[in-house]
């Protein structure tokens, strides 16, 4: 079963500044916030990357929050390039009609950027109690990739804040899940 929600991409320059994407939505009365930081690359040849992140449940059902790619290219040349985001490309990105409504939207400048997913705030709220993996995957042409997974569970009772550093692609991805 696949759900979809909202997206953005960052733009690419020869020297990108961090790239800050902060995105809140609602589930089962949970409020949860997640910021993203995509550090500063000092590289000849600079891409800006494809990023995935989703939901998973302990079943394995997937909510997909965002997709963020080169969806104006001509000839929808961006799409060739998803399945470099494997591990979501496995669990739906295949089976996803591109562009998927709601999750996929065109690059923008590097800078920070809010994504604003209370249009699907109900739909969040639909999500059943139980054990949850957030996952951002992030892939860049003549670049690395990296993925990062981050565990809670619904319902929360107190706010709950994860934080994980990133190692190449990703320099911080922080969660926050509150009541």
């Amino acid at each position: 079963m696949k759900k979809t929600l909202s997206t953005l991409l960052g733009a690419s320059a020869l020297l990108v500044a961090p790239v800050l994407a902060l995105t809140s939505f609602s589930s089962n009365g949970a409020s949860f916030e997640v910021q993203v930081e995509l550090p500063t690359m000092d590289v000849a040849e600079y891409h800006a990357p494809y990023v995935a992140m989703w939901l998973q449940s302990s079943d394995k059902t997937v909510t997909n929050l965002a997709l963020w790619y080169d969806k104006d290219m001509r000839n929808d040349e961006g799409q060739q390039w998803l399945k470099d985001i494997r591990q979501w490309w496995r669990r739906s990105g295949r089976s996803l009609s591109l562009p998927a409504d709601g999750i996929t939207g065109a690059t923008r400048k590097a800078g920070s950027h809010k994504i604003d997913f209370a249009p699907l705030k109900a739909e969040l709220a639909k999500l059943p109690a139980g054990d949850y993996e957030f996952f951002i995957e992030v892939v860049r042409e003549v670049g690395g990739r990296e993925i990062i997974s981050i565990p809670f569970s619904l319902p929360v009772t107190s706010t709950q804040n994860f934080n994980e550093k990133g190692s190449s692609e990703l320099a911080q991805v922080s969660l926050t899940v509150t009541p």
